[in-house]
């Protein structure tokens, strides 16, 4: 299988040399690496220019920093990205944040999983953080969902869904993932590896808790069920920050709620994903009446 990877960076001085690190030392290198320079005002664009010295297959597009900067930048960034690595022949598309890291053979793992699953359209892992982190384990989206710091697509089906759908409130890699699973397309996270997250999920040029707040925004607009959202945000109070962050995710959910924020997602679409949580809701219940532990990562996949 060959594969293609696509990076928009903004800022990332302190974490792209990891990035850069990771896949140049990849066991099945790709065939092109298109990495958007996002408008960074630090030295983000000199670091991957110095690398695509020594790399030709690393190709460093800048663009010009737009003064209404919003959420969408990350879709337009990948749609110019795939543009320029169309015309190469390719399998599997990745899309790459700046900001992990993984070890060698990382890459051909799930190269292999493409290659043994003709219906897999979607495939990763789960990524660890600072403070022990582990997103099979604190993180309920489970093993037919795939975090959007890497997710790698079949061509067909990051084709067939559109690609990344730009959206200035943000969700475009979820919503990405979503429409494919509601088009068929088989998606898998595998607990074999994992990826290194190395900043904190959503806190870029943000505090953790105003991020947390963000996201409980993100999960009205995204269509996120208010039943779901209550035992979130209650689950989340056991985490650190302990209380406050459960309460900033739960405030941010109602905030969006009261304002009626417009939702950019189809009826289908929100229909499909409040099913979804449903149905964890559900395994979740079952699993403590039975007093059996809750397994978050395969607590209600499709397997099941």
């Amino acid at each position: 299988m060959k594969y293609v990877l696509i990076t928009p960076a903004r800022n990332e001085q302190a974490f792209i040399r990891r990035t850069l690190d990771s896949v140049v030392t990849q066991t099945i290198l790709p065939e092109r690496w298109v990495i958007v320079d996002d408008g960074s005002i630090d030295s983000t664009a000199e670091i991957v220019e110095s690398y695509t010295k020594r790399y030709p297959w690393i190709e460093l597009i800048r663009r010009r920093q737009d003064p209404d900067r919003n959420f969408a930048s990350k879709a337009h960034s990948v749609a110019l990205a795939f543009m320029r690595a169309t015309p190469f022949e390719f399998d599997v598309v990745g899309n790459l944040d700046a900001d992990v890291s993984f070890q060698p053979g990382y890459m051909e793992f799930l190269m292999r999983k493409f290659s043994e699953d003709t219906e897999l359209g979607v495939a990763g892992t789960p990524f660890t953080q600072d403070g022990g982190y582990d997103s099979s384990k604190d993180s309920f989206e489970g093993e037919n969902y795939v975090a959007g710091p890497c997710q790698l697509f079949r061509r067909k089906c990051f084709q067939e869904i559109g690609g990344y759908v730009p959206n200035r409130a943000g969700g475009v890699d979820w919503i990405a993932v979503m429409t494919a699973r509601m088009k068929g397309w088989k998606v898998r996270s595998f607990s074999e590896k994992r990826f290194y997250h190395h900043r904190t999920l959503g806190t870029a040029e943000r505090s953790p808790l105003r991020a947390l707040f963000s996201y409980g925004e993100k999960d009205y607009y995204l269509g996120g069920s208010p039943l779901w959202q209550m035992f979130r945000a209650t689950y989340r109070m056991a985490n650190k920050p302990y209380l406050f962050g459960g309460a900033a995710l739960g405030l941010g959910y109602a905030w969006a709620a009261l304002r009626r924020i417009k939702r950019p997602v189809s009826r289908e679409l929100m229909r499909f994903h409040r099913r979804e949580q449903m149905k964890k809701l559900r395994a979740i219940f079952r699993s403590v009446a039975r007093l059996e532990r809750v397994d978050n990562f395969t607590v209600a996949t499709e397997r099941q």
